[in-house]
């Protein structure tokens, strides 16, 4: 090894080295004074004893089980201080092990240091070290090895003044679940020169800086810092300072891993000064606050597995964002190389501009990034050079339209082959999306390139449900004909029906698909008229269902609906006519959870009224053996109170007053089936061709008008049974399907039963 490593120091490194020496001279002139322990002994000393000195030499070991102890001075030797020991400074040389465990050192004013060592190990474990003068723990070499020291720390706290510890090169800190702390306001937690420190579980607090890196020599300049679940505080200035000076620079290697975390009362996670170098790797980490290099020196940074850095970087040379992580822009940033192995590069929050400078943008990621389309503000990538790989842009989704009809820059390069694409292809800005497109090496959002946005979408989905859900109410009507024949209209009954029902609407132009799930029950009571020579049946009934609607891009909607109404039923026995009438009036209450192409979410509630009605005419036909055919004709139409809201995100949306009138011809047929116990066994199936004849339903989203059509035709098949298990108790079970241009009906249940007094 070259002389110069040992000799051309930083005077740091040699302030730290010498009170090993003047520890040797200053032992002979108070030889007198002290107690010794030499010559390979093992001595223990307990509570109760007091003595000034100890000179633990030649391989010995002095033990203290709860004593008091002042300046101790161990050469090549062992000391271990037990639970309940109180000592003053410690200096150990030569390959000595200081061992702690639930003891207290505590420093004279006039010490520089609690604990100094010099190629030696210490294991401080549950006890305490405070130096209200000076430096907690020292951790060095002498001038002519490479022997440093080791320091593990453990469930312990090391307090203060001017430096919570400081270690040399060749020298290493390890602190588990520990406090280690300088209380000036000039004061550092950790100091490094060339020396290595680890921190699991812990916390660093410097009254200016929470851990400096620095060198020892000219070629022991690196000092390197794993923070494992551990926090650095620098209370006055950084948490993190890679220092260089007129005497030389720094190489510093930082990792911060699972959680730990770096606060600076500037603002500052990282400071790199000096022409020094500083490598930082987060790692599943979460950290708020800059990274600040000065020229002249030197900075990478790489977020990794999940790592989060919301600050400025002021001049680093390079930046990995990977798989998972987060770089969030606070203010306009500028960084060398900007390297994206899948993670994201978020441009603050909304109503927040920042351009981002890079000279070179290579890999894979996103670029999530804020625009407000009513002004035409935005953040701009700028790429001064080169730009390869593949890229995402995440623009912020909104509910206002465009200002202009012009095309809005988000991207500028100087040239290379990156491409980059909107998330999801388009990106929601009020009633409309819209695409990107490349115009020579820049990339602008393209106003012609428009379809309708995820939230105009779902606005449109859901005043188009109310039809179907009424309908998918009033269908269960028509299927208490068999209960009522078996009763023959002759006394009054109670009924209840459950149901449900599952619709799926086809993408107009608007692209305005959706699949509507319903479950509901309706309960009714019924009585023959007395002016109708017991054709006449009339009832009432109220009701409830519930109907989920599944949209675009994982949006959803909800619709609640309350009901009552009234039903008029005749049947002529002789000739099989029979007229079913109903009348029903319905409050739903609706909820829009939209899902924009940002990933963000957009709310909005509103609540409306409506009626319906249906007539059916038909003729129930005997057969032999029991046999029967019953065609039918129907009509049904509904109207739906016009209404408006505003969804969260602020687009506005009004449905005006819209209706829908379905003409149906069908046909059942079925057969009675005597049953040994009394009952009527009366399968059945159904089939029917139906026309929805409105075609106009405006809606209007952002003073945009939008038409709401669902006119055509759909063929409908139903499979069923009626049981008259008594005279008073009658069964019911009801499966129907139906096809159509505009709605497909994949399926629709309903259980009923109803008791004749």
């Amino acid at each position: 090894m070259r002389m110069n490593a040992f000799f051309r120091k930083h005077p740091l490194a040699i302030a730290i080295q010498a009170p090993a020496m003047g520890f040797l001279i200053l032992g002979t002139s108070v030889a007198e004074a002290r107690q010794e322990v030499s010559q390979g002994q093992e001595r223990t000393i307990g509570a109760g004893y007091y003595v000034d000195n100890w000179y633990v030499t030649g391989d010995s070991h002095l033990i203290s089980n709860g004593a008091t102890l002042r300046q101790s001075q161990v050469v090549g030797s062992r000391m271990t201080l037990n639970e309940g020991t109180i000592a003053q400074e410690i200096q150990a040389s030569g390959g000595s092990k200081i061992t702690l465990n639930g003891a207290t050192v505590q420093a004279r004013s006039s010490s520089p240091y609690a604990i100094h060592l010099t190629g030696s190990t210490a294991d401080i474990n549950n006890s305490t070290v405070t130096n209200q003068g000076g430096v907690g723990i020292s951790a060095g070499r002498n001038f002519l090895t490479s022997n440093g020291s080791t320091v593990n720390v453990s469930g312990s706290t090391v307090t203060g003044t001017t430096m919570g510890a400081i270690a040399s090169a060749f020298s290493q800190l390890n602190f588990i679940n520990s406090d280690v702390i300088a209380t000036d306001e000039t004061g550092v937690g950790v100091r490094l020169l060339g020396a290595g420190a680890t921190a699991s579980g812990s916390r660093i607090v410097g009254g200016q800086n929470g851990v400096e890196l620095r060198y020892e020599a000219s070629d022991k300049n690196s000092s390197s810092l794993v923070l494992d679940g551990s926090h650095v505080e620098g209370r006055n200035g950084a948490a993190l300072l890679v220092m260089g000076d007129e005497y030389g620079a720094t190489d510093a290697d930082i990792k911060v891993l699972n959680g730990s975390t770096l606060t600076g009362d500037n603002g500052n996670i990282l400071e790199v000064t000096g022409g020094s170098t500083a490598n930082m790797n987060v790692d599943n980490s979460s950290l708020f606050g800059d990274v600040v290099v000065e020229e002249g020196s030197h900075a990478k940074v790489q977020l990794n597995n999940g790592a989060w850095l919301t600050g400025q970087l002021k001049n680093v040379a390079e930046l990995s964002v990977n798989e998972a992580s987060n770089w969030v822009l606070v203010g306009d940033s500028n960084v060398d190389a900007l390297k994206m192995g899948g993670g994201a590069v978020t441009f603050g929050g909304p109503n927040e501009f920042y351009q981002l400078d890079v000279k070179s943008l290579d890999g894979n990621g996103t670029f999530v990034m804020h625009t407000d389309f009513s002004t035409n503000q935005t953040d701009f990538l700028n790429v001064q050079g080169k730009a390869e790989g593949n890229h995402s842009l995440l623009l912020a989704a909104t509910g206002s339209e465009l200002a202009k009809g012009e095309p809005i820059k988000v991207v500028h390069t100087e040239g290379g082959d990156a491409q980059f694409a909107l998330a999801g292809g388009t990106v929601d800005i009020g009633a409309y999306d819209y695409g990107l497109k490349k115009e020579g090496t820049d990339w602008l959002l393209d106003p012609s390139r428009r379809g309708t946005s995820t939230t105009a979408h779902s606005v449109l989905a859901l005043f188009n449900s109310a039809p179907t859900v009424l309908y998918g109410e009033m269908s269960i009507l028509r299927t208490r004909m068999g209960e009522l024949r078996f009763s023959e209209g002759a006394g009054n009954g109670m009924w209840m029906r459950s149901y449900g029902n599952k619709f799926n609407v086809a993408a107009n132009k608007n692209g305005a698909g959706y699949t509507q799930n319903q479950k509901g029950f309706t309960i009714g009571a019924d009585a023959p008229l007395s002016g109708g020579d017991g054709q006449w049946i009339a009832g009432m009934m109220a009701g409830h269902s519930v109907s989920d609607l599944s949209l675009n891009r994982g949006s959803s909607g909800e619709v609640k609906s309350y009901y009552v109404g009234g039903y008029a039923t005749w049947m002529d026995a002789e000739s099989g006519l029979y007229f079913d009438g109903v009348a029903k009036l319905n409050r739903l209450h609706t909820d829009n959870n939209v899902t924009m192409s940002d990933g963000k979410k957009a709310k909005g509630n509103y609540a409306q009224n409506a009626v319906g009605a249906s007539a059916e005419f038909g003729r129930h036909i005997k057969l032999d053996d029991g046999f029967f055919v019953e065609p039918y004709g129907q009509l049904s139409a509904t109207i739906t109170q016009a209404q408006s809201y505003d969804l969260t995100n602020g687009l506005h949306a009004k449905g005006d007053r819209s209706s829908s009138v379905v003409g149906k011809l069908g046909v059942t047929a079925g057969k009675n089936i005597q049953l040994e116990s009394g009952g009527i066994l009366q399968p059945y199936l159904r089939t029917a061709v139906a026309h929805e004849f409105d075609q106009s339903n405006k809606v209007f989203i952002n003073d945009q008008s939008f038409n709401n059509d669902l006119s055509g035709s759909r063929i409908e098949l139903a499979a069923g049974v009626a049981m008259a298990v008594s005279e008073n108790v009658k069964l019911h079970a009801d499966f129907e399907t139906s096809q159509g241009k505009k709605i497909d009906q994949p399926w629709g249940v309903n259980f009923g039963v109803r008791y004749d007094f």
